[in-house]
């Protein structure tokens, strides 16, 4: 497969989403515990899992992403650059 400039937009997009819905729930769910709300701990744990896992996801896309952008914009040079 061909990566183009709107696949890694998309890309990079997603990752930057994932990050941000996954820290504000990271930061709401602290908040929840430090008011003090009566959760069983596996409620608390599997969040926190939930975020992590997120997080990574979000972090591999990002690469893929700025590899694609990369990629695309070399093409872009060396068709460019061409004679």
């Amino acid at each position: 497969m061909k990566f183009r400039r709107r696949h890694a937009v998309l890309l990079l997009a997603v990752a930057a989403w994932n990050v941000f819905s996954y820290a504000t729930f990271a930061k709401n769910l602290a908040a929840a515990h430090a008011r003090g709300e009566d959760r069983p701990t596996g409620y608390w744990v599997a969040h926190v899992v939930l975020i992590v896992v997120n997080l990574v996801i979000a972090a591999v896309l990002a690469r893929l992403g700025l590899r694609a952008w990369r990629a695309t914009d070399a093409r872009t040079r060396e068709s460019i650059d061409a004679p």
